[in-house]
């Protein structure tokens, strides 16, 4: 199978359950993610969170639609000052575990699987903006690390 990286866009944050979230989506489709499947995946976020720990209240998702059925949304929320928390679930991919072929049908993914190829780039940004914006400062600014995101383009070539 011949590789190609896929596109990447870059939503405005929302804010999910106290939590500010920074969102990124991946599709091959340069229009975008259908609007009834990322509805759906927003629909399942609050599920995939953390509770709070004191800790910056910062997530960050990548919602990817595959290549067929598939759609997935992973959730990555800072915890312990410094560490991941992930959730994810998933939609359209039985081998997974989902109940059909539908891509609006999430259920959450209990296999230990945290990302492919195209859905891992914005985890490096996000440790680096985590540690420039919350953990370097004197004073964590968590307004500056949701202003920090991977910028739009492809999940991959770049400089």
């Amino acid at each position: 199978m011949a590789f190609t990286e896929k596109l990447l866009r870059v939503p405005p944050p929302i804010e999910v359950a106290g939590r500010r979230v920074k969102r990124y989506h991946v599709t091959a489709d340069p229009s975008g993610i259908d609007p009834a499947v990322e509805k759906a995946a927003y629909a399942m976020l609050p599920e995939l969170l953390p509770e709070p720990d004191g800790t910056p209240p910062a997530t960050f998702v990548v919602l990817h639609r595959g290549g067929d059925n598939g759609a997935y949304i992973n959730a990555y929320s800072w915890v312990w000052d410094n560490a991941l928390h992930f959730g994810g679930a998933v939609a359209g991919q039985p081998v997974l575990g989902c109940p059909d072929t539908d891509p609006s049908n999430f259920v959450r993914l209990e296999r230990p699987l945290i990302g492919c190829v195209w859905e891992l780039p914005p985890v490096l940004h996000e440790r680096d903006a985590w540690v420039r914006h919350v953990l370097a400062p004197t004073s964590p600014d968590l307004d500056a690390y949701v202003g920090d995101s991977l910028p739009e383009g492809t999940t991959g070539d770049r400089p």
